[in-house]
C-alpha cells in the first residue's frame, strides 16, 4: 500500500483534446444527476449490485436522473423505475487466469480498453453528473477510468463514490494488486468517499487490508444490501414465467451457480444428486454456462422427473423466495440473497482466480449462518448427504447489517446536499 505521503498523482491513459466547458442552459427542474459504473466483466453480480441500487435511487424521493454505465447488454432490459436509464459499454470478459479480453468484438484489449474510455469520459462530460458511483475497481478495468476521473475532479460541483463489496481477495493480494494499480494514490486524487456493502464485524476491510489513515477516513460502512427489495421491481410477465414452471411451494432446492461462466462442476454434481423423498431440485444455469454442459445438464433433467433446469431467470430472487434449501457458489449477490431470505444454504465457493467467496462463506459459517464445502470435496455424494440432512433452525433477526440500502439513501442525500448546486439542462 502506498503511504500517506506519496501524493504524486497516477499516470493517466490518454484524454482527448476536447474542450471540457459544457455549456449549461437555465434548468427547468431541479433534478439531480448520478452515473453508476461497472466494468462487468465476469458474471452477473456487478450488474444486479448496480441495478438494485440503481432501482432504490430511483424509487427514492431525491429527484434524480440515473445512468447505468454496464459492460452487460442485457442491462437496459431489466425493471427499472422513471428517471433510470442504461447505457452498455462493449463486453469485455475475464478470463479464468484472471487476464481480460473482448467478449464479442476481435478488436485487441488495448483497442477495447481505449473504446470503452473514450465512451465513458464523453458521456460523464455530457450527462454532468452530480455524483459518479464506481463499482470494485477504482480505476475501472485496465484504468479505464482514469480519464474521467481526471475530467470529475475538475468539475467543483462532482463528486465521486466508490463502492466495494465486503471481501475482495486475501490481504497479500489486495496488497499486491493495489500496490500494481496505484489504487491509493487514485483513492486520495479522485475520490470523496468509499461505500463498503458489508458488515465490519464479519468482515472489516479497513483492518484486514491494512489501509492508511486517510483513506480509512473516507470509508463509510453500510451493510450488507437486502436483496427482499428486488422483488419490489419483478415485472408481471416474469412472476407469469415462474408460474408456467409449475414448481412445487415447498420442499424445493434451488442451486444457484451466478451467470454459469464458472459453474460448470457444481451444476453437473447438483444435477447427479439423489434427491429425498418428495424433494424437487431447481438448477439455474445462468446465461454463460458453456452450450456443451448446457446440453449434458438437459440430459440428465430429462432422465430425472426430481430435477428441473431454468437457463436464465430475470429475477432470481423469486425462486430463492420460494426455496427450502439453496446450493450455491459463494458471490456477493447470491450471498447477500440468501442472507436476506434466510435460507438454509451450502456453499461451494470459489477459490480461484481469487479467494473472496471462500474467505467470506468461512465467515459466515463461523457465525452458524451457513454450511461450507471445499470445492475440492465438491460431488453428488457429498450435495446429496448435505440434503438428506435436517435442516438447521434459522433465526427470525439476522446476525448480520442488511441496512445497506437504506444507509445509501442517507449517504447519497449527505453529498447531494452538500455539493456545489449544478445547473442542468433538462
Amino acid at each position: 500500500m502506498h503511504s500517506p505521503q506519496d501524493s504524486s498523482p497516477p499516470p493517466l491513459a490518454a484524454v482527448p483534446s476536447e474542450p471540457d466547458a459544457v455549456p449549461r442552459p437555465s434548468p427547468k427542474s431541479q433534478r439531480s444527476r448520478i452515473v453508476l459504473y461497472s466494468h462487468d466483466t465476469m458474471g452477473l453480480g456487478h450488474k444486479r449490485r448496480n441495478l438494485l441500487i440503481a432501482q432504490t435511487l430511483g424509487s427514492a424521493d431525491i429527484q434524480a436522473d440515473i445512468l447505468m454505465i454496464s459492460g452487460m447488454r442485457d442491462a437496459s432490459d431489466m425493471p427499472t423505475p422513471p428517471g433510470v436509464d442504461c447505457l452498455t459499454l462493449p463486453a469485455l470478459e475475464k478470463r479464468a487466469d484472471g487476464q481480460y479480453q473482448a467478449r464479442r468484438l476481435g478488436l485487441a484489449l488495448e483497442e477495447m480498453i481505449g473504446l470503452r474510455s473514450q465512451i465513458i469520459r464523453t458521456t460523464v462530460k455530457n450527462f454532468q453528473p452530480d455524483v459518479l458511483i464506481v463499482d470494485n475497481v477504482p480505476r475501472g478495468a485496465k484504468r479505464e477510468l482514469d480519464p474521467t476521473l481526471e475530467y470529475v475532479r475538475s468539475q467543483p460541483h462532482m463528486r465521486c463514490v466508490l463502492g466495494l463489496r465486503d471481501v475482495l481477495d486475501t490481504p497479500e493480494a489486495v496488497r499486491r494488486d493495489w500496490r500494481r494499480a496505484d489504487n491509493c494514490t487514485a483513492l486520495r486524487h479522485y475520490y470523496d468517499a468509499i461505500w463498503i456493502y458489508g458488515d465490519p464485524d464479519l468482515y472489516d476491510l479497513r483492518q484486514e487490508y491494512g489501509l492508511p489513515a486517510d483513506i480509512i477516513a473516507k470509508i463509510r460502512s453500510l451493510g450488507y444490501l437486502n436483496q427482499r427489495d428486488r422483488l419490489k421491481y419483478v415485472r408481471p410477465q416474469v412472476r407469469s414465467g415462474l408460474e408456467r414452471l409449475n414448481l412445487p411451494q415447498d420442499n424445493l432446492v434451488v442451486c444457484a451457480v451466478g451467470g454459469g461462466q464458472d459453474g460448470s462442476a457444481l451444476a453437473q454434481a447438483f444435477a447427479q444428486v439423489t434427491f429425498p423423498d418428495g424433494m424437487t431440485g431447481v438448477l439455474l444455469t445462468g446465461p454463460f454456462m458453456p452450450p456443451e454442459v448446457q446440453q449434458r445438464l438437459m440430459k440428465r433433467a430429462s432422465q430425472n422427473p426430481q430435477l428441473h433446469l431454468v437457463d436464465y431467470l430475470e429475477e432470481p430472487t423469486l425462486l430463492l423466495e420460494q426455496a427450502s434449501r439453496v446450493i450455491a457458489m459463494g458471490g456477493y449477490n447470491t450471498t447477500c440473497e440468501i442472507l436476506s431470505f434466510q435460507k438454509p444454504a451450502l456453499l461451494v465457493p470459489r477459490i480461484v482466480p481469487r479467494q473472496e467467496q471462500w474467505i467470506r462463506a468461512e465467515r459466515l459459517q463461523q457465525r452458524g449462518l451457513i454450511d461450507v464445502l471445499h470445492p475440492e470435496y465438491l460431488c453428488p455424494d457429498a450435495l446429496t448427504t448435505w440434503l438428506h440432512q435436517p435442516v438447521n433452525a434459522i433465526s427470525d433477526s439476522p446476525s448480520v447489517n442488511l441496512n445497506g440500502l437504506d444507509n445509501l439513501l442517507t449517504e447519497m442525500q449527505h453529498l447531494l446536499s452538500t455539493a456545489p448546486v449544478a445547473v442542468h439542462a433538462s
